[in-house]
């Protein structure tokens, strides 16, 4: 009870109380659930020692919160890098992200590998699997700890997709990046993006938000 938002990764699911409190249930194979332990539940159990949280987002076998300082926690699958703490072990605890602070939004897509933030700035940073571009800093490298996405900035909002990235800027435009075979971009091309690239055709955007292969756009 008492909830106040919900995510759902690949196998589990993750409930954020308006007490701060995080609690998840489901797979815990990767330790995903974030209670010590390693084992599956059928019911919710706390997440070990993380309070004062005010969003959540759940991966491929990992999860991602926020705290009200703007720092960032995940815990889960570690495989590519993607809990962003500098290492590559899966954690069952926990974890802060390396060297990111001032955070306000976080996003991530339950069958990806990647995870996405904005900063108080406005600018976007990005860590974990990155073989088609999906973290836009230019190269195909995964990334065990943020990096910025290249050129881009005044971002109001973040979406993540399978493979590729989502981002709206204050102006209501759209940018993409990552895999492109089915167009999810929206460049008029079907070629891989490792930087953002602008959506064409669209504009005064006001909200977005990533499936697997395809990215949608609510328009004001």
């Amino acid at each position: 009870t008492g909830v106040s938002a919900i995510a759902g990764g690949t196998n589990h699911t993750i409930a954020l109380k308006n007490d701060g409190t995080i609690w998840a249930w489901g797979n815990n194979d990767a330790g995903q659930l974030g209670d010590g332990t390693n084992d599956f539940k059928l019911t919710p159990v706390q997440v070990s020692g993380l309070t004062g949280v005010s969003a959540i987002a759940g991966g491929s076998w990992h999860t991602i919160a926020l705290k009200n300082d703007g720092t960032v926690w995940a815990w889960g699958s570690n495989v590519y890098g993607r809990l962003g703490d500098g290492t590559s072990e899966n954690r069952n605890i926990p974890v802060q992200v390396s060297g990111l602070t001032g955070v306000n939004v976080i996003a991530c897509k339950s069958e990806s590998a990647h995870t996405i933030a904005i900063i108080n700035d406005g600018t976007v940073w990005a860590w974990g699997y990155n073989k088609y571009g999906q973290l836009g800093d230019g190269t195909n490298e995964n990334r065990n700890t943020p990096v910025q996405v290249t050129g881009l900035a005044e971002v109001s909002a973040i979406a993540g997709g399978g493979n590729h990235s989502i981002a709206l800027k204050n102006d209501g435009t759209v940018w993409a990046w990552g895999y492109n075979l089915y167009g999810q971009l929206g460049n008029g091309t079907s070629g891989c993006k490792n930087f953002p690239d602008i959506v064409i055709n669209i504009e005064d955007v006001s909200a977005i938000a990533g499936g697997d292969y395809h990215t949608i756009a609510f328009k004001n």
